[in-house]
């Protein structure tokens, strides 16, 4: 029994560092911290070839945050932004009933798209528009009918019409966010890259936060930091007043000043390894998790707790409505944490999917655009009136577009939906630097193809760094290959 003993317990002074650690602060703290620390795989923290992080703008920034306004499942651009009257004019007809180009034969039809799933796509007869549009604005910006609150702000918006992606597929929802094809290697995504680069503005509060609900797993993937590793990770916040922090609560059985000192005690252990191992970017991002977490348990419940607003603010953004009201405590919380210095709030404001109209379509996004309408309408009108748009940057995206024609896949008698359609979309941006009531870009006459001006989904990235203050040439990690189509390139036109 004894030589058994002896054989399990390690060597003096040979114990695994993270496993000690690991053990001591699950153990000691109670805190399952999953979000912050078990996603660690093989990842690595970024660090310059000395082992040391450098963050700051590079140049004089034009703000200093972010809300990334996420719908899945891809929104019809031309029932939301981008008006094709011609698609009444030649409804029913197919496209070679039109005086246009075939769009199959283009060849931006094949340089733009990669199959992931091999389906025969049967989309040849037009489809006309399913709702009305309006000039709004002193801009006279045409905008959907199914945006009656949206269309009160067009003149603060710069609209970009001539969107590509390269995923027939709901993968196009990483893709947006990280940049690369799923049949490619992945790549961190824009979150944790504008984290790695700019750094904290507030000690108290994670640099990247996601807010949202999802059910597929995959979603996940909007926030991954890939290879940067678990430190620059969107940090996922509830909206529940009684557990904001998940898995980060304090045990009632453990008081404040025993936690801190446990963290303390951690803290000198850490020290004392970095002497010996000073590049160990898994233990120190490890470490500050823990640090973070510990801040975090007073600072996340006060910059959650909506019940501070004033009620004409909570109805400004419809929380006092049930259609809407989830939606808009998403977004009011998002102002709040860019408030407090939040550098970039992941907003997934529609369930997974939920924009993905293969049938219904106008029932689909009439009910849809009516739950989000006035919450984001709300957001803008809110960071206008205290001054936040001074230097706050809101972007309004989707995964793709819906096909000019209908949907005819499969038994369906009745086609009334839009399949998927990477070739040309709308997003838009808000805020810091950016032109007001604007439209740049543009699709042909069928709203098939991005013809003026067209931007691949990593130039969002690429403009959002701009106005950062950020070069993304200079934050390449040795030993990863970024493509120039990784970084993007900044849509100057829409900046002011």
């Amino acid at each position: 029994m004894q030589s058994d003993l002896t054989t399990m317990q390690p060597p003096c002074g040979q114990i695994q560092r993270r496993t000690f650690l690991s053990d001591l602060g699950y153990g000691a703290t109670g805190m399952a911290l999953s979000m912050l620390l078990n996603r660690e795989g093989s990842g690595q923290a970024a660090s310059t070839s000395s082992g040391a992080v450098t963050q700051g703008p590079h140049f004089t920034p034009r703000a200093k945050s972010v809300i990334w306004i996420f719908l899945s499942g891809g929104y019809s651009q031309m029932e939301t932004f981008d008006p094709k009257p011609e698609l009444n004019k030649y409804g029913g007809k197919t496209y070679a009933d039109t005086v246009y180009p075939d769009p199959f034969q283009d060849p931006r039809y094949q340089e733009r798209a990669r199959s992931v799933v091999q389906v025969k796509r049967e989309h040849d007869k037009i489809m006309p528009m399913q709702v009305g549009f309006r000039k709004q604005g002193e801009s006279g910006i045409e905008i959907t009918d199914w945006w009656p609150h949206l269309a009160t702000c067009i003149d603060d918006i710069s609209f970009v019409r001539s969107m590509y992606t390269t995923d027939n597929d709901h993968a196009a929802e990483f893709q947006i966010h990280h940049g690369r094809h799923k049949l490619d290697q992945k790549q961190p995504v824009v979150g944790s890259w504008l984290s790695y680069g700019l750094g904290s503005l507030n000690q108290n509060l994670p640099e990247y936060v996601f807010l949202g609900s999802y059910t597929d797993t995959r979603v996940k993937e909007n926030f991954s930091p890939d290879y940067l590793g678990p430190k620059y990770m969107g940090v996922e916040f509830s909206l529940d007043p009684n557990n904001s922090l998940p898995f980060g609560a304090r045990p009632q059985t453990v008081l404040e000043k025993e936690q801190a000192n446990q963290y303390a005690l951690i803290n000198e252990l850490n020290r004392i390894s970095s002497v010996e191992y000073p590049n160990d970017e898994k233990l120190r991002a490890r470490i500050n998790s823990y640090e973070l977490a510990f801040r975090m348990q007073r600072s996340v419940p006060e910059a959650l707790n909506l019940d501070t607003e004033t009620k004409e603010t909570q109805r400004l953004y419809g929380i006092d409505e049930n259609e809407t009201s989830i939606y808009g405590k998403r977004l009011l919380a998002a102002r709040r944490l860019a408030e407090r210095g939040v550098r970039f709030t992941q907003v997934y404001l529609s369930g997974y999917g939920e924009w993905d109209s293969h049938q219904k379509l106008k029932e689909n996004h009439t009910r849809s655009c009516k739950r989000v309408d006035k919450p984001v309408a709300g957001l803008l009108k809110d960071l206008k009136r205290r001054g936040m748009l001074d230097d706050t940057v809101v972007v309004f995206c989707t995964e793709f577009g819906r096909t000019p024609a209908v949907e005819t896949r499969g038994s369906t008698k009745m086609p009334s939906g839009r399949d998927h359609h990477p070739h040309g979309f709308t997003i838009w941006f808000a805020g810091a630097g950016v032109k007001r009531g604007y439209v740049h870009g543009a699709t042909d006459e069928l709203g098939f193809h991005a013809v003026e001006s067209p931007h691949y989904v990593t130039d969002i990235h690429a403009t959002l760094y701009h106005l950062l203050g950020l070069d993304p040439t200079r934050l390449d990690i040795p030993g990863r290959k970024r493509l120039e189509i990784d970084r993007g390139k900044p849509i100057l036109d829409i900046l002011s």
